[in-house]
């Protein structure tokens, strides 16, 4: 074992073992997540990225770690959900560039490849905090490399990885403050450390068995699953797939099923289609199979399912003529400027849109998308000069990596909150120069207050502040500023604190959230109007989860 070096097939399952393992702690990893919001979601991000990156590394076909570590590489980045699994697919990005064209892995390799993941991780943060996931892997690299300088082996240098990455986060709390305070370690460097020990169990041969139901559904994220309501959305949306790599969308009906069909048919009829193609759907109801597939041999798939009964309502599309007819109407249609948002409710869509966002992207606090997500919106807004709106500090740099990626010209204007969100909407000028729209948006949103309540999802404390799970909290420019047991005390404290200092005239406006109703918002701009008689309210319906009421003040 002293002698060991990691081969391609030994990495796949390091991968897969690590995937698992996260899958299995992710609840412990979101619960160690307090900063800035007690909202738990590092965990389930790194899991979503790892969910992706494993799905990926299913279909490689290669058995080098260079195949083995591009394909994951590819898979985290394509799935990256907030900021910890951004920093995740860095780091497997610096990790795959390493071991390029490398049949095997020596210490040397695993040295470099840490070292390449966290100056890659590192690079990607535009202002880098210690105390978090970088600094695990940082000192995780540094250890490593030190004990490679002094001669030891592969084995003894992913011992070291455990070691030292143990030391460090524990060492979490003392760099970064907020976390001493609530009594916890960095969730992110959690996350990595436990990919790392699924790495450990790999090479000790230890049986992913006991996490094969994770693993299953790792392969398989929610938002990528085919159905046959999806059918239509591939071809209208086959411009985010230039590259296509079976040609025939085939589509038909098999009636009148054989006497003598069983279900073991259909399995065997859909693991032939999955050797023939991809986007592989096979729908049995009573009487007929419904079936779709990707495939550059349809009279091969057509020839099967003749087997089985008769074939009706038989529709084959050439997606590669598609795509040709597709870019080119985009391209006739391809405006100057458009602004694509994140947003969160129905009611926050509409505003949205009226402002003229062209696009639209579901997320927020506990629901971030991912890089590609974000891509693909882009990509949909059809125009030379994009303008993306995060508005939540755990998205910018996701929508950042994203920009880089496009072959737009693409301007993330960092809002934080929706309500800034909606101010530099309110700013957005098609008619002026990309410079200028920058300027204005980025002028709009720094000038207004936004506030949001919302609840505890655990007991912790923030700035001295105790807080218990369930707490009512307020926060205004992303942080916490008043705790209560009511809703509706809680709202009322954050609109004092956010009004003072407008001794003039001021326009609040309120966005009630799915949980809340029109007289809960409305009987509370009554008690407000009482101490600031001069503020004008608008309340208007938000529709958004998880936050009762978002606020703005300007």
């Amino acid at each position: 074992m002293d002698e060991l070096n990691i081969s391609g097939a030994l990495l796949r399952e390091m991968f897969y073992t690590g995937a698992a393992l996260l899958e299995k702690e992710k609840s412990v990893i979101d619960a160690l997540n307090v900063f800035p919001v007690p909202d738990g979601d590092t965990g389930t991000n790194m899991c979503m990225t790892m969910q992706s990156a494993v799905k990926e590394l299913k279909g490689c076909q290669g058995d080098t770690v260079s195949d083995v570590a591009s394909s994951i590489s590819l898979g985290a980045l394509k799935g990256a959900r907030g900021n910890s699994g951004v920093i995740l697919s860095q780091l497997f990005r610096g990790f795959a560039k390493a071991v390029k064209d490398k049949d095997t892995m020596d210490p040397k390799l695993l040295a470099e490849a840490l070292r390449l993941g966290t100056e890659a991780a590192y690079k990607a943060v535009m202002r880098p905090k210690e105390g978090t996931m970088l600094t695990v892997s940082r000192m995780i690299s540094d250890a490593v490399n030190k004990a490679y300088a002094e001669g030891a082996s592969t084995l003894r240098l992913i011992e070291t990885m455990l070691s030292s990455g143990a030391l460090s986060l524990e060492m979490t709390p003392q760099l970064l403050p907020v976390l001493k305070e609530a009594g916890v370690v960095d969730s992110g460097g959690k996350g990595l450390l436990t990919i790392y020990r699924g790495f450990k169990m790999a090479v000790d041969g230890e049986s992913v068995d006991d996490f094969a139901v994770e693993l299953e559904s790792a392969v398989q994220p929610p938002e990528d699953v085919l159905t046959l309501d999806d059918v239509e959305d591939i071809k209208v949306n086959a411009e985010d797939t230039a590259d296509i790599k079976f040609g025939y969308c085939t589509e038909f009906f098999i009636i009148h099923l054989n006497d003598t069909f069983t279900e073991l048919d259909l399995d065997k009829f859909r693991d032939a289609l999955i050797e023939l193609g991809d986007s592989v759907v096979v729908a049995h109801d009573v009487g007929y199979v419904k079936v779709h597939v990707h495939s550059d041999a349809p009279g091969r798939v057509l020839q099967l399912a003749t087997m089985l009964g008769e074939i009706n309502n038989v529709k084959i599309e050439n997606m590669r003529e598609q795509n040709r007819q597709i870019q080119e109407n985009l391209k006739k249609n391809e405006k100057e400027t458009a602004m694509v948002s994140v947003s969160a409710g129905d009611g926050i869509g509409d505003v949205f849109k009226d402002l003229g966002v062209t696009s639209l992207i579901e997320g927020g606090q506990t629901m971030n998308p991912s890089i590609d997500t974000i891509l693909k919106s882009i990509r949909r807004a059809n125009a030379r000069n994009v303008f993306v709106l995060p508005n939540n500090s755990n998205i910018i740099l996701a929508a950042q990596q994203a920009a880089k990626l496009s072959d737009r010209n693409v301007t993330v204007i960092p809002t934080k909150t929706i309500m800034q969100g909606i101010s530099a909407a309110m700013a957005f000028n098609p008619d002026n120069s990309a410079e200028e729209i920058e300027r204005d948006m980025t002028d709009a949103f720094k000038s207004v207050k936004s506030g949001s309540v919302t609840y505890a999802v655990r007991t912790t404390s923030f700035n001295g502040t105790g807080i218990n799970e369930g707490d009512i909290i307020g926060l205004m420019d992303g942080e916490i500023v008043t705790v209560n047991g009511s809703v509706d005390g809680t709202s009322r404290e954050l609109l004092r604190k956010m009004l003072e200092g407008h001794d003039e005239d001021a326009i609040v406006t309120i966005f009630y959230g799915n949980n809340m109703d029109e007289d809960n918002a409305n009987a509370l701009v009554a008690e407000m109007e009482k101490e600031f008689p001069h503020a004008e309210f608008i309340v208007q319906y938000g529709g958004q989860p998880l936050y009762y009421y978002y606020f703005s003040v300007e």
